[in-house]
């Protein structure tokens, strides 16, 4: 993976950087949460509200700080089926992987009170689920990857803190995720769920070194959440 020391010399300059990156994630999580959980808006809402936050700070950092082109902040402008081979790879283990443990614990999940939740606090009901699951599969896995990939670990990782990149933007991705399914699990599995979602966190950060971009990360997220999509709409509808 392409060094960024030279990018953000001074020092003091990449320190300033990773501090921006670390603080702005936060928040931005935070009022996501206060989103979800406290003000409890619909799917659309919060859906809109994640596009602007999981953007605005990314871009604030590649346009106005890296002052380059998205696409070379990002770096895509090389891809093809070969660079993201690891993530279809990855990502079929992935399937395995949810189908085998959703049937093993699927007695330990209140499919009723997700269903109830999702009907009535994101609105989301057997009309319109195919459109949430469309983007839940491909917007949703997009935004993630580019923010907490993208944005947090591979320019972290760049800037030389790559034990904090890894630690941070893992653990961020699965806090980040309690908002989401507090309610669904008893605390043992929420305690696991955060597990799992943290050394997914590592699983993606360390693929995403081998393409130098959120791109294999993306894919596996969202053969993973295609998969989850599935799931759903047969149990709970």
């Amino acid at each position: 993976m392409e060094n960024l020391d030279h990018t953000f010399k001074p020092r003091q300059n990449k320190k300033l950087y990773r501090n921006y990156i670390i603080m702005s994630s936060i928040l931005c999580a935070t009022i996501l949460f206060i989103i979800e959980q406290i003000l409890m808006v619909d799917y659309l809402t919060k859906t809109l509200s994640k596009i602007i936050l999981f953007t605005i700070s990314p871009l604030i950092l590649i346009k106005f700080i890296r002052k380059t082109s998205l696409k070379k902040g990002l770096n895509i402008q090389k891809t093809d089926i070969k660079t993201i081979s690891t993530g279809i790879g990855l990502g079929l283990v992935a399937v395995g992987i949810l189908i085998g443990t959703f049937m093993i614990l699927k007695q330990s999940i209140n499919m009723e009170t997700i269903s109830i939740e999702m009907a009535t606090k994101s609105k989301i009901t057997e009309a319109n689920y195919l459109i949430v699951a469309t983007y839940f599969t491909l917007g949703n896995s997009f935004l993630e990857e580019f923010f907490f990939r993208g944005f947090v670990f591979i320019n972290m990782f760049k800037m030389g803190y790559k034990k904090t990149a890894y630690i941070f933007s893992s653990a961020l991705f699965a806090i980040y995720h309690i908002g989401i399914f507090k309610n669904w699990f008893i605390l043992e599995l929420i305690v696991l769920c955060l597990i799992g979602l943290f050394l997914t966190g590592i699983i993606f950060d360390y693929v995403d070194t081998k393409s130098d971009n959120f791109l294999n990360s993306w894919t596996i997220h969202i053969l993973a959440d295609l998969t989850i999509a599935i799931i759903g709409y047969i149990y709970l509808f």
